[in-house]
């Protein structure tokens, strides 16, 4: 472990650098503080990110630029009922050599690369979003018995229409359970929408820079999980999965609105999305307040309703709002 002033200096120069490239993402990607503060925090925590919403929002631009500003090289794949899991990881083929003789070549899927943007992701059929559990989890695939490692670092940055339904697959809860966090992205107000205008129909598009590379990510990453948490914020964790649990005996005023609750993995991307809000504020340490901003796109998508909840039209965020608040720890930093 380094001593606390070369922390602190590391800190510091991390975040001098974070504030750059959110700069240089914030000439394409406008009026989204909040979304690219969320997808950065991801990445610094070395997770995946769900983004959620209508279409022409800007999705796809924001991972583009992304790519470019972390210095990694992107892929993308646009998921369809079709997609065969062959279409995301790879195959073998038959190879006829000068000679005469033949040998299978492996060809390397899209899902080879360092981030990748899995566009419309429920539009794939389960069989095709096995695919990337393993992916997410372990970076790596198994193809032909083989183990075949992924980029590094590695990323999925997947986005999802919250509105049409007709012709998708909903992901299942293990595979929801690997996004760090699920970020909605809403409408632009209308300052911000008039310099999106003016923006992207000229003749020239403003153009980013890299300000990382694949290495300096990694090193960043480290950086972040070396970042002391208090024992407040580390009892604010607990406090609030655990009442967010109907199981629990801390969640049972939830017993008749929740189905289920979020597991250990929560926690544990609380723990990391904290400290990211943290550098990206040019913090040395996290506080109670950043696990109350981080619960809801941590807590989410790794929560269900009960019947009863839908019934009386309950929303999850509201219970994760009315869990936030009802915590005393929580309740003072909000």
């Amino acid at each position: 472990m380094a001593d606390p002033e070369t922390l602190i200096a590391d800190i510091e120069t991390l975040g001098e650098k974070l504030a750059a490239a959110k700069a240089s993402i914030n000439r394409r990607f406008l009026g989204q503080d909040d979304v690219v503060d969320l997808v950065l925090g991801s990445m610094l925590c070395g997770g995946h990110a769900l983004l959620v919403g209508l279409p022409g929002l800007g999705k796809t631009r924001l991972v583009d630029t992304l790519a470019t500003v972390m210095g990694l090289q992107g892929s993308r794949i646009q998921f369809t009922p079709d997609l065969m899991p062959a279409d995301i990881l790879g195959s073998e083929v038959l190879d006829a050599m000068p000679d005469g003789r033949r040998a299978f070549r492996f060809v390397e899927g899209p899902i080879f690369c360092q981030l990748l943007l899995a566009d419309e992701i429920n539009r794939a059929s389960p069989r095709t979003q096995s695919a990337l559990l393993q992916a997410m989890q372990e970076q790596e695939v198994t193809i032909a018995g083989q183990h075949r490692p992924l980029g590094r670092p590695f990323h999925v940055l997947a986005t999802q229409n919250p509105i049409e339904q007709e012709g998708t697959y909903p992901l299942p809860e293990a595979q929801l359970d690997r996004f760090l966090v699920q970020v909605d992205v809403a409408y632009p107000d209308r300052a911000t929408e008039r310099d999106i205008l003016l923006a992207t129909t000229g003749a020239v598009d403003d153009q980013v820079h890299a300000v990382f590379t694949a290495d300096e990510l990694i090193a960043a990453q480290a950086v972040l999980r070396r970042m002391p948490v208090g024992d407040t914020v580390v009892e604010a964790i607990l406090d609030l999965v655990r009442a967010c649990r109907p199981q629990e005996p801390e969640g049972k005023a939830l017993s008749d609105t929740l189905a289920w609750g979020p597991g250990p993995r929560a926690a544990q991307a609380l723990m990391l999305m904290v400290r990211a809000r943290a550098l990206l504020d040019a913090r040395l340490a996290p506080s109670v307040a950043d696990v109350a901003a981080m619960a809801q796109p941590v807590l989410i998508h790794r929560m269900a309703l009960s019947f009863a909840a839908r019934a009386r039209g309950e929303t999850l965020s509201g219970v994760i709002a009315r869990t936030v608040g009802g915590l005393t720890t929580l309740g003072r930093a909000a």
